[in-house]
């Protein structure tokens, strides 16, 4: 066959492609042969072919891993600080709210002149219709001459007794049933489209959301009809020892009456470091690229950058995405598989995609539960539903192999605890401890962690390799190979969290955090690749997200080589 011979002629023509191309050529001759003699002679060819590819140079196998954590959607697109070279309004914005908070001088204006007491004594009949105790004492005595920055967004007894913070969490944004889109709270510091002009504008909004319109939500016991101001729920001494006796019993309209003067403050702020023609649509060119789009975006990124992966493993992972994922352009190129104790409330899972031409059959099986079924007898490990993901599959090839991800907590206290399980239940077992392993994770591990509080990289470094394995970074991580960069700024609830704009390095989340483990006796890194601006390279030094990067973690990508 002068086709077949010409190509094995070549030493170059060693890819395991080529001899797969070539071997699928030759045995469709062979089907279709009939007689012996061709036969015999297609069966000649293909012998011949491996022995001249083999004899030439034998070639190398690799595969090619991605792992990212995606990150949930934040609600608020101002909470960190971003990159946004596009348009300087929003550095020098953000810089004058940091001022404002830091060295508000005469802008310290008592709360009266903010949330004026026309606004108090409507808010005080809303909340008195609805059957809630008077709260007037602790206006007319206490919050009505408070300064807006020193006494109030400053207080941390306020911030301790989560008086503000309660209700923007439970009233922020509310997903309901039968629509693509939340309904957000009129306040600065979410999605919230509407005008915000002026205070009398936010005011008349912000209060036909609390107390008028009701909403169809989804709760365990079924769709539930309900108004935001119901939605709130009562602050506890128990769990928030800082509120009083006499706080706790009026909380409900307390935290309401408080969450309205700080959402005020947040508007007038606004409208007085900058101006609405300004503020306004800046922060919904944010709310499109970081929030709207940021599926879509992340869907198109891995779709057009990362298509060429064998094996994706993705964390913070919500449903929505996974379903449009399998849907979409990613769905004809990969398995997609969430884990099975999938927590649809939460709503941020660990998933794994296999290329179907590297996986033609996808996975094998799922062994989430085994591994956690194997954390030590009465330790509380800090991990959720839909956090750890592992699976079986076999590979084009005939290779097994175990693939899991993983996303720790946040102060990475769960991430020994479930490496340890996975390598518990794979060499427990023979049908797995003889499989190539490859574990994608956001270990949210530290440069300098707090002892006993946080997980040492260092520390990590240690542990994995006690079992054999190995990383995408090495045996020993490099405490300096960040893959995060961000930081709070000052327009969100926890201010104690803020990082001024020079300070954003020294005190925000700059860290190693994720990594791609295998077994050190399998692979060799061929190369590893770590990426914040979705063009397969990273800016040291800069925050992130961006417009273009929509998470607030660094893509990791190794090409690891069989051993």
């Amino acid at each position: 066959d002068e086709e077949v011979m010409s190509l094995v002629d070549e030493e170059s023509n060693t890819d395991p492609a080529l001899w797969e191309s070539l071997v699928r050529r030759m045995k469709n001759r062979l089907n279709g042969s009939r007689n012996r003699a061709s036969t015999f002679g297609a069966l000649v060819i293909i012998a011949f072919t491996g022995f001249v590819l083999l004899k030439n140079q034998a070639f190398t196998r690799t595969i090619n891993v991605t792992s990212w954590n995606i990150a949930a959607i934040n609600n608020n697109p101002f909470e960190y600080w971003i990159t946004y070279d596009e348009n300087p309004a929003y550095e020098k914005m953000m810089e004058d709210i940091e001022k404002f908070i830091e060295e508000p001088g005469d802008n310290d204006i008592i709360v009266e002149q903010v949330f004026t007491e026309r606004m108090f004594t409507e808010l005080e009949k809303r909340m008195n219709d609805v059957g809630w105790e008077n709260v007037r004492t602790y206006w007319e005595q206490d919050f009505k001459k408070r300064k807006i920055i020193s006494n109030f967004m400053k207080d941390t007894l306020l911030g301790s007794k989560r008086l503000a913070s309660m209700p923007d969490r439970f009233t922020n944004t509310i997903n309901v049933v039968g629509s693509d889109e939340p309904v957000c709270r009129p306040t600065v510091i979410n999605m919230y489209d509407g005008d915000l002009s002026t205070l009398d504008k936010w005011y008349s909004a912000w209060e036909a959301f609390m107390f008028d319109n009701p909403l169809i939500i989804k709760k365990t016991e079924g769709d539930t009809s309900l108004i935001p101001y119901q939605m709130l729920q009562g602050i506890k001494k128990s769990k928030y020892p800082d509120i009083t006796v006499e706080e706790e019993k009026v909380s409900l309209p307390l935290q309401t009456m408080c969450g309205a003067i700080f959402d005020a403050i947040l508007v007038h702020m606004m409208n007085t470091v900058s101006t609405p023609e300004v503020w306004q649509p800046l922060k919904q060119n944010m709310v499109e690229a970081l929030n709207k789009k940021k599926v879509p975006h992340t869907l198109e990124l891995l779709d057009t950058v990362y298509q060429d992966s064998d094996v994706i493993t993705l964390m913070e992972v919500s449903g929505a995405f996974i379903d449009q994922a399998k849907d979409g352009p990613l769905g004809k190129k990969f398995w997609v598989y969430a884990p099975v104790d999938m927590d649809a409330v939460r709503d941020q899972n660990s998933v794994i995609m296999l290329n179907k031409d590297t996986f033609p059959t996808g996975r094998s099986s799922e062994i989430t539960l085994s591994v956690v079924s194997s954390f030590p007898e009465g330790v509380k490990v800090p991990v959720a539903g839909g956090d750890i993901n592992a699976v079986t599959a076999e590979d084009r090839f005939g290779v097994e192999y175990v693939i899991a991800a993983f996303h720790g907590d946040t102060n990475g206290l769960a991430t020994i605890p479930v490496n340890d399980a996975l390598m518990k239940t794979i060499n427990s077992d023979k049908n797995l401890s003889h499989r190539k392993l490859i574990f994608g994770l956001d270990a949210n591990t530290y440069e300098n962690a707090t002892p006993g509080k946080q997980q040492d990289v260092l520390e990590w470094g240690t542990s994995y390799t006690s079992h054999g394995l190995t990383s995408c970074w090495g045996d020993v991580p490099q405490k300096s190979n960040y893959t995060t960069f961000n930081a709070r700024t000052y327009l969100q609830p926890q201010l104690n969290k803020a990082c001024k704009s020079s300070e954003k390095r020294l005190h925000g989340d700059v860290n190693p955090k994720d990594f791609i483990l295998f077994k050190k006796n399998d692979f060799t890194v061929e190369k590893t690749i770590k990426d914040n601006t979705g063009e397969k390279k990273y800016i040291e030094g800069m925050a992130f997200p961006t417009l273009q990067f929509p998470s607030d973690h660094g893509i990791l990508s190794t090409t690891l080589t069989f051993k």
